[in-house]
């Protein structure tokens, strides 16, 4: 469980094809440091185990489902990341509950920067807008964020210049792909809805 607060920024420092997936080294020497093997770090919101520690990067398997379902199939040696380590029991929630469980992708549709903070619109399907409203929660490539608007097939979010500037939100172009975790308790209210049609 993550909270969607971003403790890092990496940098992808190696993708080593291990058929059918990948094994996925980031560098980042603080997080390094501090990680073990079988520990859970989110990268661009995706939950994955880390299997080695070198020196200052970690090490992550990808599968084929995690490389075709989020943006890490996308990145290259030298993507930056956002990181964050899983929560401990005891920490402060600065977020919201986050499961590190990509939902699906969206595509910024447009982006308006006013000086150094910046309005951004998603364009994403049209089944997980139905888990979304205006004032609740987002994880957009494990950053949480407040939705602003939503519509049936776009959402938009204000951002801060802090967050511009610790995430990689803030070299985001238009057409870029980004995980999408809608909230937790959105899910389960759906899912409670459907379950009425059960019966």
């Amino acid at each position: 469980m993550f909270s969607g607060i971003v403790e890092a920024l990496g940098r992808v420092k190696e993708i080593r094809s291990e058929p059918p997936g990948v094994w996925l080294v980031v560098r980042e020497p603080k997080i390094a440091a501090e990680s073990a093997v079988a520990d859970s770090i989110a990268v661009n919101g995706c939950c994955l185990t880390v299997v080695a520690v070198e020196d200052d990067a970690v090490a992550f398997q990808a599968g084929p489902e995690t490389l075709a379902r989020t943006n890490l199939g996308r990145l290259a040696p030298g993507s930056p990341v956002n990181l964050e380590r899983s929560l401990v029991v005891g920490d402060r929630l600065g977020g919201h509950f986050v499961s590190g469980h990509i939902d699906g992708t969206g595509t910024l549709a447009q982006r308006r920067d006013e000086g150094e903070w910046s309005t951004f619109w998603f364009a994403l399907p049209k089944l997980l807008s139905r888990q979304m409203a205006a004032k609740g929660s987002i994880a957009v490539d494990g950053v949480s964020l407040t939705i602003v608007e939503s519509l049936p097939e776009r959402f938009s979010v204000a951002l801060i210049p802090f967050t511009l500037g610790v995430t990689t939100l803030g070299s985001l172009n238009v057409g870029d792909m980004v995980n999408l975790e809608t909230d937790l308790l959105a899910k389960y209210v759906q899912r409670l809805d459907e379950a009425r049609l059960w019966d």
